[in-house]
């Protein structure tokens, strides 16, 4: 009798042990949006200020405003404080020495992206005019594991993604800011989609779609062709904070955490990804705040533009929300995190720093 209750202990263990796995993964990026909007929601010195929001104080007020912090960012962003921060971990809320920086020097965005990807702050990559990325992304490594092979893609409203991942090379569709979707095979959606942001007001000239072009030819791969590496970077929440626009960049990182619940619900709604699926969702680069002036900008002059923040949950992933503990984390730390949710070791050509340990239930 002993042996049997061992062996149905054994059993049991491995079948939960298998169904707490992450078999796929999916990156979000919303292209610097602050940790100050994230854990503090609205900042109402930049809503107050008629230079900043577009003359509309009122519907700012109504939409995001609460007196309390905890409901205000909410507000902006109920997914992530409702499910994110129930289901899994958020990291950067300075306030409470929980930090997370960029360990380029120079942040901006081709310097971040490539840190996120590659673990490697490389400084040779010092502009977002740089070109095709010399360094192995995760997502490449990831690419050619047997059991990965051609299950990996990336979406991106910024045209540089294509440089930025290394398209001729990386072996794995890349479809940033206006190239079609759907490859040489597009499906009567991605032909749809293709037409329309061929078509469309392009407000931040041929570098950029608007977001949700690529929000709809990422979700329709994701439903389509169900691969198990997928990566979607938003831009608008960097253009319209460039261009000064307050209301426009808070509505943008609303629009971002709506489409991310409209991901998760899909995922949470399919055999091949329920409870089989990562979450992981940071930013490039942060944005001047010190300074409120400078919130629309950021680069190594700009004070407070090195401090970002990221969430992550999925399975082997412990539900402790929003982390408050004094710790200094860095992006660089991403690409290898990534790979070790996905059980790989990220090994490659260039330095790749060590994950972060405190994703993970079991410590290695």
């Amino acid at each position: 009798m002993r042996k049997i209750i061992m062996l149905f202990f054994v059993v049991i263990t491995g079948w939960v042990q298998a169904q707490n796995k992450t078999e796929n993964i999916i990156i979000i990026t919303t292209d610097g949006f602050r940790w100050q909007d994230v854990f503090k929601g609205m900042d109402s010195a930049i809503a107050n200020n008629p230079k900043y929001n577009q003359r509309d104080s009122a519907y700012l007020f109504k939409k995001y405003w609460d007196n309390d912090v905890n409901e205000r960012r909410k507000k902006l962003l109920p997914f992530i404080w409702n499910t994110v921060a129930g289901q899994g971990e958020l990291f950067g809320n300075r306030t409470t020495g929980n930090k997370v920086d960029n360990a380029n020097p120079y942040w901006f965005s081709y310097p971040g992206y490539n840190e996120i990807m590659t673990g490697f702050p490389d400084t040779a990559i010092n502009s977002n005019d740089y070109p095709p990325n010399p360094h192995e992304t995760v997502l490449e490594f990831l690419n050619k594991q047997p059991a990965l092979k051609g299950r990996v893609a990336a979406f991106g409203a910024w045209e540089a993604f294509d440089r930025i991942f290394n398209k001729q090379r990386c072996g794995f569709p890349v479809i940033a800011a206006f190239d079609p979707a759907g490859g040489n095979t597009p499906n009567a959606n991605e032909n749809l989609i293709n037409r329309m942001n061929k078509d469309a007001y392009r407000p931040f000239g041929e570098e950029e779609c608007l977001d949700v072009f690529t929000h709809y030819a990422a979700l329709e791969y994701l439903e389509t062709r169900k691969p198990k590496v997928l990566y979607i970077g938003y831009g608008e929440t960097d253009e319209w904070a460039h261009s000064g626009q307050y209301r426009s960049y808070l509505d943008a990182a609303h629009q971002v955490d709506a489409w991310i619940k409209e991901i998760w619900d899909f995922v949470q709604n399919d055999p091949q990804y329920k409870n089989k699926t990562s979450l992981f969702i940071t930013v490039d680069h942060g944005r001047g705040d010190a300074t409120k002036s400078e919130w629309t900008s950021h680069n190594n002059k700009i004070m407070d533009s090195h401090q970002i923040w990221f969430g992550v949950m999925g399975p082997g992933t412990p539900a402790r929300g929003e982390l408050r503990s004094g710790i200094q984390l860095y992006q660089e730390q991403f690409a290898q995190t990534i790979a070790k949710l996905m059980g790989y070791n990220f090994k490659t050509d260039h330095p790749v720093a060590g994950e972060i340990p405190d994703v993970f239930k079991i410590r290695k």
